[in-house]
């Protein structure tokens, strides 16, 4: 057991001290200024005791706080919060030297988050549903959730029914990927033990008699159907786009919102755009409101829901939509000729072989959407050494609480 002072906050959400021989420790649930008693292990430490506290340590809204790793920095006021959220984005800029103006943080309002990952176990009677403990495969089962949408928080006794059936082989560890649509919830179930042959018959009955007695829309396994009562829907601009299952959808609708509004100011004025991982189409179907757009995305079925949903959209310019591999098969230079502005949005991979051909172009903008600043910065450094400035970056905190961060940056020539 040692007593340490906290320093700062690190990348992961814990808190930063120094041992004796100036190593780093981490210790979770502690706030920069605070002196702390934790029992160590190695780098890591758990606290004990909380010798003297932060005055920005705030009471965490949530009875699940500190042992569900969903959050980690319930415990911590706004202010400072949202600071140090901006500033993970900056120091991961200077890692890579660059320097650029940060606007002020997005920050999505709690629940509202329509999109969840509810991990089930089995217990007597029946399944329990809810997020895996800190650093461990332990669960916790959640009966509330302060960052959820509470319609989907509403649903999690029906949810936790669904998942008692997907639990029939001992190897199973389900995962059910809910999303609220439009038309009601859209679960798709992954972690099903498959060599054993999947869900015997009988499963699948119970499965769907449970589906339907919690009116969900839609009910697939690993993009199978098991259930559909209604085709989940989602309103992406001017657009209604009927979503193919397990699809992407940012988590947040409100963040989503910021982050299309920011691309669609900067985008003003072009004649042709590029929307690079295009997904479902969160931000074509706004931004054809401005020019003719080329969408590109790496899955079929997401391309396809787009193309369906051109047709039933009155008054947009010219959209063209490709399903494309952008690792293996990125959109050329050449093909971007007469391109005026990028919008890219790719997964935490980053894109730096379609960032080789953007920064061969001569794109005079790129609005690049990021959920990971590491693989932004190493990006962000390919197109500044090709002759782009990166103007601004508008932080977006969607992930309420959680160490993640995203972004939408910025590049002019």
């Amino acid at each position: 057991m040692q007593d340490l002072t906290i320093n700062a906050i690190g990348a992961q959400g814990d808190g930063l001290a120094r041992l004796g021989d100036g190593k780093p420790a981490f210790v979770p649930l502690t706030l920069p200024g605070e002196t702390v008693r934790a029992n160590m292990d190695g780098a890591r430490g758990e606290v004990v005791e909380i010798l003297s506290a932060s005055a920005d340590r705030v009471a965490p809204p949530c009875r699940h706080f500190g042992a569900c790793g969903g959050c980690a920095l319930q415990h911590w006021a706004a202010e400072p919060y949202r600071a140090w959220k901006a500033e993970q984005i900056r120091i991961q800029l200077s890692m890579e030297g660059l320097e650029t103006e940060i606007l002020p943080t997005f920050a999505a309002p709690p629940a509202s988050r329509r999109r969840v990952a509810l991990h089930a176990r089995k217990v007597k009677g029946g399944a329990k549903l809810g997020f895996k403990e800190r650093r461990s495969w332990n669960l916790v089962p959640i009966e509330e959730c302060p960052v959820t949408d509470p319609r989907l928080v509403a649903a999690l006794p029906a949810l936790a029914r669904l998942a008692e059936p997907f639990l029939e082989h001992p190897k199973s560890a389900p995962t059910l990927h809910v999303t609220l649509t439009g038309t009601g919830l859209d679960i798709d179930v992954t972690g099903v033990e498959r060599k054993s042959g999947g869900l015997s018959a009988d499963a699948r009955m119970r499965a769907a008699m449970a589906a339907g007695e919690g009116d969900f829309a839609r009910v697939t396994m690993a993009g199978e159907i098991v259930y559909g009562a209604r085709q989940p829907l989602v309103k992406l601009g001017p657009a209604v786009v009927a979503l193919p299952p397990g699809s992407f959808l940012q988590a947040v609708p409100a963040a989503e919102r910021a982050m299309v509004d920011f691309a669609v100011a900067q985008a003003q004025g072009a004649s042709r755009i590029a929307d690079l991982y295009c997904g479902v189409g969160t931000f074509t179907f706004r931004l054809a409101e401005v020019g003719a757009v080329h969408a590109a995305e790496m899955s079929p079925p997401a391309i396809a829901a787009l193309k369906a949903a051109i047709g039933a959209t009155p008054g947009l310019k010219p959209i063209t939509a490709e399903a494309r591999d952008l690792v293996k098969r990125p959109v050329l230079s050449t093909e971007l000729a007469k391109t005026d502005v990028v919008v890219i949005d790719p997964p935490r991979a980053g894109a730096a072989e379609q960032t080789v051909e953007i920064a061969k172009s001569k794109v005079a903008k790129v609005v690049s959407v990021s959920c990971n600043p590491a693989t932004f910065a190493k990006d962000a450094r390919a197109l500044v050494d090709a002759g782009f400035r990166l103007e601004k970056v508008l932080p977006v905190d969607q992930f309420v609480w959680s160490p993640h961060i995203e972004l939408v940056g910025v590049f002019t020539r």
